[in-house]
């Protein structure tokens, strides 16, 4: 499948590009800077652009099938309030539906939407407000990207992922949309994997699932 990932030099992203060559997906990747790739595939297409300006995008975009994406903050971000991942995928949706690309597999963040219930009421309560603004800030953003997504018209799935741990993959993952056997973790090999997975795999076709280790 000829997919486009937004996103892929972050943690997620650079697994998911090479688990999406390794299940021989034709790739193609936007990029600032194509010299900071240091993957090499005959089957990955670099393109240098910004996913905040439409033309970039649009032109990402041409011939394509799929598109995951994988944007994040560079972990914690900032510290300070964004819309960061909602903007940019607001022009993605504007320009899959140009070009006619409809399956869109995006990452959220549990904690967004009805996953906040999954969460133990301590950390809801205490650990997020008070020691953990800098998240809050990140799923007030998915909080605005995941109505985006799930109205787009789009063959969408959201995925929700756990903390995410650059620790070997186990090759096998948790997911739920009810918060039952959630863990509180997942490897980043893991989540590639199930991101790359979705191309094919309809069984979570618009909805959430929230991910974990098995």
């Amino acid at each position: 499948m000829k997919v486009v990932i937004f996103g892929g030099t972050g943690l997620v992203g650079k697994a998911t590009v090479r688990q999406a060559l390794d299940s021989n997906h034709e790739v193609t990747l936007l990029v600032r800077d194509a010299k900071k790739v240091n993957i090499q595939h005959h089957n990955l297409t670099l393109i240098e652009g910004n996913v905040m300006n439409s033309h970039d995008v649009n032109k990402a975009l041409q011939g394509q099938e799929a598109v995951i994406q994988t944007l994040g903050y560079n972990g914690k971000g900032n510290g300070k309030p964004t819309t960061f991942t909602t903007d940019a995928t607001r022009i993605i949706i504007e320009e899959m539906k140009k070009t006619g690309v409809t399956r869109l597999i995006a990452m959220s963040v549990v904690g967004a939407g009805n996953s906040i219930a999954f969460l133990p009421k301590i950390f809801t309560k205490v650990i997020l407000p008070y020691f953990m603004k800098w998240f809050v800030y990140i799923i007030d953003d998915k909080n605005q990207l995941e109505p985006l997504v799930a109205n787009s018209g789009l063959d969408w799935t959201l995925v929700r992922s756990i903390t995410v741990k650059d620790s070997p993959k186990q090759g096998k993952i948790h997911s739920t949309l009810d918060g039952k056997g959630l863990k509180l973790s997942v490897a980043v090999g893991d989540v590639a994997m199930f991101l790359v997975n979705q191309l094919t795999d309809k069984t979570f076709l618009k909805q959430a699932p929230t991910i974990c280790k098995a």
